[in-house]
């Protein structure tokens, strides 16, 4: 054994210094040999056909080498099913590829790919094309086709069924002393990370390498690989670092495919960047929604029913809707239930992750519904939810693997200050400003991966160890941690550790969504370096001139490069040491983890308990949020810095989703009203209020060797309706749709 020293500590990122410098190279920044610049042309209408795109002047222009269209572009040699990129396969963004016809689905579907010697030569010729369309009506919003709804079988690439239901629905609402009937909207919401999305390629024979900004090098390379025919090892994928990605680049779109096919046409490596305005057109979005919810209770809080149904746009080529019935379904004690999506087709992009995927949405609706019952009532909200506490997941019956939500809720009140709110609304002003205190509860699943997760544990004679898996860096801290948890299982100083990732060559890795790196990758990284270490131990054991020759293993602890005598630590010798002596210059060992078959009997989540302070203008309907606190059991913390700063971004989105960002079609041209972060708003700097996080670790034997949970989602989950709650408190407006907007308020 080892004694654990670094998984836990805030530690400083490993890799700070080269983004910070600008030695942190992204997949634009990759420009091998003659490299040409693509730029993709968007068709100009939401529905119809291309009756002709004449390219003779672009041709001309300077510099450009090839302008490809659906009339010169090979044809997909498959097109992969819709998987969710955590399954470790083939995982498209949508189940279409552009180019293979003239018909166009939606506006901003590529319809032409221009390839020049400089990006600004590319851009040029794309404006001199001239493409005409014959355009058809389209439908691109839900009031325009609400009578055309229909209820999918399953959804999600087909990992979620279209209808949930437990127990007798109407029978639990008959028994109600109280019913909540609300319906919520949801204005759909746009990716943003800092770097758009990019892919660079270049072939040397019939070998392809991209350089592709993307959550998972693996996803790409399978993807890409059934796209053009090919067999993923002539797929070669590096992607170092990442400049965030918050679901967009969980799925592939159809750039990185695009840009090997322009490279191949060449003969000469090509890179493909999409532009801030293309970034709401091709990389899928949060849908349109609408949310009803219909909850049951007793004089005393207890819920006996809950209906939720949602409502939602989709492409019209995938039953996709982001799954926002999840958590809801679970998170309280609730003995009838029914859940149910209905989907319109529309002419639009197949959705896709945006952080906090489904759950953002679902459980606002939910989390602002307890709180309108919890004041009709005249419970405290945390005491309602207290009363509808369950230890199990109401679903499937199986116990929880490990909660902390009731410490949640306690120790994030207190933190808030919750004591100090008075039930009713308006009742609390700072000068003209009304304040509000608000509250709700968080959630999210723990997804195990459907494949082993693997890696690479090797240590040198020099006493130092380099730990190996494919995953890249989106922003979330994984080079630090991964270092953080080699350094334990091997018993080695930090500063002697370090990881390597991002690259197809290195042990596979599914794509890190939906919280699930934490907990996968860790495994992986602890089970290889833990392999590498009783390796180590067996030798020196076996080994007549090591001190510990014929020990028990058991007996046997590792620390700072040392294995040693847990009884007699004068007894024993260095990593080292065996190596120089046995004449090896490094050993090596592998390590493969998957869920283990006693999870499927647990229920699996990560909770917490979210506050906000809302300060409301009442005239002029100006909402400021002053302070936000969460408090949070994520099972193990493996980096306290980078969990929180984790934790910190999801809240302040939930900032942002309440109330800000927001985008609408223009049902007249199909189109997005807002196209750049000139129309489409985020929160900023002025805008942040104090954030304070309490981490809570709880023991979890169920979820992996570590017991890590992961964070990356549940900071956003109950921000937004915490918000919307104390706006309520605050106004005694009780505002039904995101984002709440001054209009909402005046």
């Amino acid at each position: 054994m080892t004694t654990a020293l670094a998984i836990g500590q805030p530690t400083d990122r490993v890799d700070g210094r080269h983004k910070v410098t600008g030695g942190a190279h992204y997949s634009a920044d990759m420009l091998p040999g003659t490299t040409a610049h693509a730029v993709l042309v968007g068709a100009r209408v939401p529905s119809g056909r291309i009756t002709g795109i004449d390219t003779a002047e672009a041709l001309q222009a300077d510099g450009v080498l090839a302008i490809l269209t659906h009339e010169n572009l090979p044809r997909a040699a498959a097109q992969p099913p819709l998987i969710p990129s955590l399954a470790g396969m083939p995982a498209p963004g949508q189940t279409f590829f552009p180019f293979q016809d003239d018909v166009v689905h939606y506006a901003g579907q590529p319809v032409a790919l221009v390839v020049a010697d400089t990006l600004e030569r590319a851009q040029h010729a794309g404006a001199l094309l001239r493409i005409a369309y014959a355009e058809t009506p389209s439908v691109t919003t839900l009031d325009q086709a609400r009578e055309e709804a229909y209820e999918p079988a399953a959804i999600f690439g087909g990992f979620v069924p279209g209808r949930n239901t437990r127990g007798d629905i109407e029978a639990g609402l008959a028994r109600a002393d109280l019913r909540i009937d609300a319906t919520y909207t949801f204005a759909a919401n746009h990716h943003n990370p800092i770097e758009p999305s990019a892919t660079t390629a270049a072939w040397d024979g019939d070998q392809l390498t991209l350089y592709d900004a993307t959550q998972g090098v693996a996803a790409t390379q399978l993807t890409v690989a059934a796209l053009l025919g090919l067999t993923p090892s002539k797929v070669h994928v590096i992607s170092h670092y990442v400049g965030g990605s918050f679901g967009c680049k969980a799925m592939i779109w159809a750039h990185p495919a695009l840009a090997a096919l322009a490279a191949r046409h060449l003969q000469r490596p090509v890179k493909l960047a999409l532009t801030r305005e293309q970034m709401f057109t091709s990389v899928g979005h949060r849908e349109e929604q609408e949310q009803r919810i219909t909850l049951g209770a007793d004089k005393d809080g207890r819920l006996t029913a809950l209906r939720h149904h949602k409502l939602s746009p989709t492409s019209h080529f995938d039953d996709w809707a982001e799954p926002s019935l999840g958590v809801a379904s679970q998170i309280y004690a609730c003995p009838h239930y029914e859940g149910v999506y209905r989907l319109i087709r529309a002419h639009t992009m197949t959705p896709t992750f945006m952080r906090a995927p489904g759950e953002a949405s679902g459980m606002f609706a939910l989390e602002t519904a307890m709180d309108e019952l919890a004041h009709r009532l005249g419970i405290d909200p945390i005491d309602l939810r207290l009363r509808n506490y369950t230890d199990m997941d109401p679903n499937t019956g199986n116990p929880w693997s490990s909660t902390g939500l009731k410490e949640c809720y306690r120790r994030g009140a207190e933190r808030f200050g919750w004591h100090r709110r008075t039930p009713e609304p308006r009742s609390h002003r700072d000068g003209r400003w009304l304040l509000g205190y608000g509250m709700a509860t968080a959630g999210y699943p723990v997804y195990g991966p459907n494949n082993p997760q693997r890696a690479r544990a090797r240590l040198y004679a020099d006493g130092t160890a380099v730990v190996q898996a494919a995953t890249p860096d989106f922003g979330t801290g994984v080079a630090t941690v991964m270092t953080q948890v080699t350094a334990d299982a091997l018993g080695l100083p930090l500063e002697r550790c370090r990881f390597e990732g991002g690259d197809t060559t290195l042990p596979t890795i599914a794509a890190a969504v939906g919280s699930s790196g934490a907990g996968m990758i860790s495994a992986a990284v602890h089970t290889a370096a833990t392999n590498l270490r009783n390796q180590l131990v067996a030798q020196a054991i076996g080994d007549a001139q090591s001190p510990l020759h014929g020990a028990d293993p058991a007996t046997v602890t590792v620390r700072d490069g040392r294995m040693m005598l847990r009884d007699a630590p004068e007894t024993g010798e260095g990593y080292a040491d065996l190596l120089h002596r046995n004449l090896l210059p490094d050993v090596e060992a592998t390590g493969a983890w998957s869920p283990s078959p006693e999870s499927a009997h647990y229920g699996m989540m990560t909770f917490g308990a979210q506050f906000a302070e809302v300060a409301v203008d009442p005239d002029l309907g100006l909402a400021r949020v002053r302070r936000m606190v969460g408090a949070f059991a994520p099972g193990r913390v493996l980096n306290a810095k980078t969990a929180r700063s984790q934790l910190m971004g999801g809240m302040l989105w939930g900032l942002g989703q309440a109330l800000l960002e927001a985008n609408a079609m223009d049902p007249r041209r199909g189109r997005w009203v807002a196209s750049s972060l000139g129309e489409y708003l985020v929160p900023v700097n002025a805008d942040a209020p104090e954030v304070d996080i309490e981490l809570i670790e709880v023991a979890d034997k169920v979820v992996n060797p570590l017991g890590v949970k992961g964070v990356g989602e549940v900071g956003q989950v109950g921000a937004a309706a915490a918000i919307a709650n104390a706006i309520h408190h605050a106004t005694g407006r009780r505002i039904r749709k995101l984002p709440i907007t001054i209009e909402d308020l005046l």
